[in-house]
């Protein structure tokens, strides 16, 4: 399988000038790829600003995504803001070019933000299955809580849709390898680039990464720009069975 990363420098609080520059990094890899990962809030940044840039489940930002996906026979997956029952989501979205569609909303809100006090916290992890891979999804800050993410051979890649400081970019770094090492998966991080409306820079180092914690491809730093690699579920299959780590996982009930 075919994954690309797309890079991104978010204008702020700007949808439809997002959506023109995405589609210019996009179109070139039109038929050329099985899954394009957005950053977390793409089309407006990490803004705290739902009442204005929020948008029902099925609004432009939805339409935007299921069009180019179908264009481009590709799933496309990012958050963005969505009000559903006078509730605000961090909402991550996988869009297949058949309208399959998966939904995930962002469970660890970014407290330092204040992102738990604007929205609502998501109660259920996220694992389907799109052309013969099993994915799951969380989406930035959650990276820093690994029950969250742990693997019962229930999923092969993970994807982190991200809005992650350059100030913390080693902690990035670090945590995206943690989480495909102890669960023996790969692992996609998608992380943008660029300054935001509160003066929060930002140098992507999105990546791709195997299950021994090595980078398969990644952009140049602090540049927009997209990035392919590809995956194996064969070389992930004989790393499993050679070394049958999810074998000995603990068992565990998550409370809400």
């Amino acid at each position: 399988m075919k994954i690309s990363i797309i890079q991104s420098d978010i204008i702020w609080e700007d949808r439809f000038s997002n959506f023109e520059k995405l589609e210019k990094l996009i179109s070139p890899i039109f038929n050329q790829t099985d899954i394009i990962v957005l950053p977390e809030m793409f089309n407006t940044g990490f803004s705290m600003n739902p009442e204005k840039l929020s948008e029902p489940p099925q609004g432009e930002t939805f339409e935007w995504m299921r069009d180019l996906a179908q264009k481009g026979n590709f799933g496309l997956c990012g958050s963005y803001m969505v009000k559903e029952n006078l509730n605000f989501y961090n909402r991550w979205l996988f869009i297949t070019p058949e309208k399959e569609i998966w939904k995930y909303d962002k469970r660890h809100l970014f407290r330092m933000g204040g992102e738990n006090i604007i929205f609502s916290s998501g109660r259920n992890r996220l694992i389907f299955s799109f052309r013969g891979v099993r994915i799951s999804s969380n989406i930035c800050y959650d990276l820093r809580f690994p029950v969250w993410s742990r693997n019962r051979n229930e999923y092969d890649l993970l994807i982190n849709s991200a809005n992650w400081p350059k100030a913390r970019k080693e902690v990035w770094n670090v945590l995206l390898k943690a989480r495909a090492i102890e669960n023996q998966c790969f692992v996609v991080g998608a992380n943008r680039v660029g300054t935001d409306g509160n003066g929060i820079n930002y140098c992507g180092d999105s990546v791709i990464i195997d299950p021994r914690g090595r980078i398969l491809t990644t952009p140049h730093p602090d540049e927009e720009e997209s990035v392919t690699g590809e995956i194996s579920l064969t070389e992930l299959s004989d790393f499993r069975k050679k070394f049958p780590v999810l074998g000995d996982t603990d068992d565990f009930l998550i409370n809400f």
